[in-house]
């Protein structure tokens, strides 16, 4: 097909059509068994990639895994705990091993929810796991990148309470925000290597993760979910949550050519409620 009809092509494309950018190249993906790590996998497993999947809970991420390749496409999963580096390592050693050198990783994986100082204090392992894991993951994915001369890239999903403070979440916020500083490191790192290295930071998102945090703030300022949601929202300039799938696109497009040139970034994709 000449350029020019292909243009024309593309211009014709119905809303959920996807150029197939990342046809037979391995993109691995943490996190994958729900919410926005389910949405990135599937976005990205219909544009041709092969996936591999990492998360402490097989079962979750073995049921994407069917689920794309029931839709003809190419995923496999591996148990990890990515608080163990050497847990990590192995994951990452056998994906290689399976399905080859690496396009891309996306470190989705991670927990939330408050933490309180005293003896139940979950500030630890908030750190552990969305900061320290997520370095794990990311040197482990360095390992394995394709030799290139193309870009390649390591995405990571940080949050909007990597830029703001919210009272009860020192753990979340604080393990958030040090993502942010690990990519502009990392990103200064790799530029030689043509390693692209990015951040997203999402706001009100449209998950379990999202619903449990509406009920928190339901219950604790005595008002129904639907009014607990109402007040979140006045405070999104665009007056609603994100999808999954939005999220998705921005990491598609952080991984396709179109991205060239960006890396060392926290994108803000909240609707408005911060802006930098």
């Amino acid at each position: 097909m000449d350029p020019t009809a292909a243009t024309r092509q593309n211009a014709r494309m119905q809303p959920g059509e996807r150029a197939r950018r990342f046809e037979g190249r391995h993109i691995g993906v943490t996190g994958a068994g729900t919410g926005i790590g389910h949405a990135i996998a599937t976005r990205l497993a219909s544009e041709g990639a092969v996936l591999s999947f990492f998360a402490r809970d097989q079962r979750r991420i073995e049921a994407v895994a069917d689920e794309i390749r029931a839709g003809g496409g190419r995923a496999t999963a591996f148990a990890c705990d990515v608080r163990r580096r050497a847990d990590v390592d192995r994951a990452f050693d056998a994906a290689r091993e399976a399905q080859g050198a690496f396009l891309a990783l996306v470190a989705n994986a991670g927990i939330g929810g408050a933490n309180v100082a005293g003896a139940a204090d979950r500030f630890d392992d908030l750190v552990a796991t969305n900061l320290v894991g997520t370095y794990s993951t990311l040197r482990a994915a360095e390992r394995h990148l394709a030799p290139g001369p193309e870009p390649r890239h390591l995405v990571v999903i940080a949050s909007i309470l990597a830029r703001i403070g919210v009272p009860g979440y020192t753990g979340y916020c604080a393990s958030k925000a040090g993502l942010l500083g690990l990519v502009r490191a990392l990103a200064a790192e790799l530029a030689p290597h043509n390693v692209q290295v990015n951040a997203l930071c999402p706001g009100w998102v449209e998950t379990e993760m999202a619903q449990e945090g509406l009920a928190g703030m339901s219950r604790g300022m005595n008002v129904s979910v639907d009014e607990a949601r109402r007040i979140a929202m006045s405070a999104v300039p665009l007056g609603r949550m994100s999808q999954p799938s939005e999220i998705a696109g921005v990491v598609a497009w952080l991984i396709s050519p179109d991205a060239r040139g960006t890396t060392g970034q926290g994108i803000d994709v909240n609707g408005g409620a911060f802006m930098s």
